[in-house]
C-alpha cells in the first residue's frame, strides 16, 4: 500500500495508523460499499470523484465527514476526489467540531468572524486545506452534478428525497453528538464520533484498486 502518510501532519499520521477497522460490523460495511463502489468505479476510469456529505444543519456530521474523506484520498493517494458537505439547511459549523479536529492534529485557521465563520482544515503539509463553512448542499461552492450525495443523518436522509444533480446516491448516517452539547461528556463524545467517521472512511479508501 502506498501512502502519502509522509506529507500528513504528524499527529494526524499518528492517529491514523491506530484506527481499527476490525471494530466495523459486516453490516456495517455493506452500508458503506455503495460508497466504495462509486469511488471505484470512478477510479477505474480516471474521472473526478466528487463527494458531496449532506446533514440537517451542515455543522457537524457532514463537516467531519468531509474532512476526513478528503484527508483519507490522501492517505491512500486516490487521485482526482474533491470532498464538499451542505445541508438542508445553512447555519454554522459548530465550534466543538473545530476544536475536536484540532485537538485530533488539524492545523485549524478561522478565516472570517461572522454568524457563519469560515475555516481552513489543514491535514498535510503541501495539500490544499479543506474550507469549511455552513452552506445548503446546493450552494454553487458544491458540484452541481456528477458527485455522490452522501447522507450522514437520517434526518437529511428522509427529508430529501431527491438530491438534484446527484449521481449516486448514499445513505452513511451517524448518531449526532449534539446531543451531548453542554454537558460533562460533550468533548468525549465528539471526538468518539470523529474517529467512528475517520475509521469507516480509513476503511473506504483502503478498499479502492488503483
Amino acid at each position: 500500500m502506498i501512502t502519502k502518510e509522509t506529507t500528513m501532519l504528524l499527529e494526524i499520521a499518528q492517529l491514523i495508523s491506530s484506527l481499527n477497522t476490525d471494530s466495523i460490523t459486516e453490516e456495517r460495511k455493506e452500508v458503506l460499499q455503495p460508497l466504495i463502489d462509486f469511488i471505484q468505479q470512478k477510479t477505474t476510469a480516471n474521472s473526478a470523484i466528487r463527494i458531496n456529505f449532506i446533514c440537517t444543519h451542515n455543522s457537524r456530521r457532514s463537516h467531519l465527514s468531509q474532512v476526513w474523506a478528503q484527508t483519507m484520498a490522501t492517505y491512500f493517494n486516490i487521485k482526482n476526489v474533491n470532498c464538499y458537505s451542505g445541508g438542508t439547511e445553512a447555519t454554522a459549523l459548530f465550534p466543538m467540531v473545530a476544536e475536536t479536529l484540532k485537538n485530533q492534529g488539524f492545523q485549524i485557521q478561522k478565516l472570517s468572524e461572522t454568524s457563519n465563520p469560515v475555516y481552513a482544515i489543514k491535514f498535510s503539509e503541501n495539500e490544499h486545506p479543506v474550507i469549511g463553512f455552513s452552506k445548503s448542499y446546493e450552494d454553487p461552492f458544491n458540484p452541481t452534478s456528477e458527485f455522490a450525495a452522501v447522507m450522514t443523518c437520517s434526518q437529511a436522509d428522509g427529508g430529501c428525497p431527491f438530491i438534484a444533480g446527484a449521481e449516486k446516491r448514499v445513505p452513511i448516517t451517524f448518531e449526532d453528538p449534539k446531543a451531548f452539547d453542554n454537558t460533562p461528556q460533550q468533548a468525549e463524545k465528539y471526538a468518539e464520533r470523529s474517529i467512528q467517521i475517520a475509521t469507516e472512511l480509513f476503511y473506504i479508501f483502503s478498499q479502492i484498486n488503483k
